[in-house]
């Protein structure tokens, strides 16, 4: 069965649940309008969700790229004149 038909099965179901639901005085809310319109809101309402995930790893991605480049700076800084040192005695030593 290939899927076109078998949604059109589907909603055909739906369409007739929803006239039996009717019928009953339960809903007349059931049919595969308001079934579109409920997917596609959920839909919307994910890709926001989802905006959202991608914006807060971004942020994090960022203050993590900023705390290695501090990280990194200060270890220059620091090892700098360490290493400045070191060559200094090695040159004493081998001069």
């Amino acid at each position: 069965m290939n899927t076109k038909k078998l949604i059109d099965t589907a909603l055909n179901g739906l369409d007739t649940l929803g006239f039996q639901l009717d019928q009953l005085g339960i809903t007349g809310k059931v049919n595969r309008h308001n079934l579109a319109a409920f997917v596609m809101n959920e839909q919307k309402h994910l890709e926001g969700e989802w905006d959202s995930i991608q914006a807060r790893i971004d942020r994090r991605r960022s203050q993590v790229e900023a705390l290695v480049s501090s990280v990194e700076e200060r270890a220059d800084a620091v090892l700098r004149p360490v290493l400045s040192r070191i060559e200094q005695l090695r040159g004493a030593v081998r001069g």
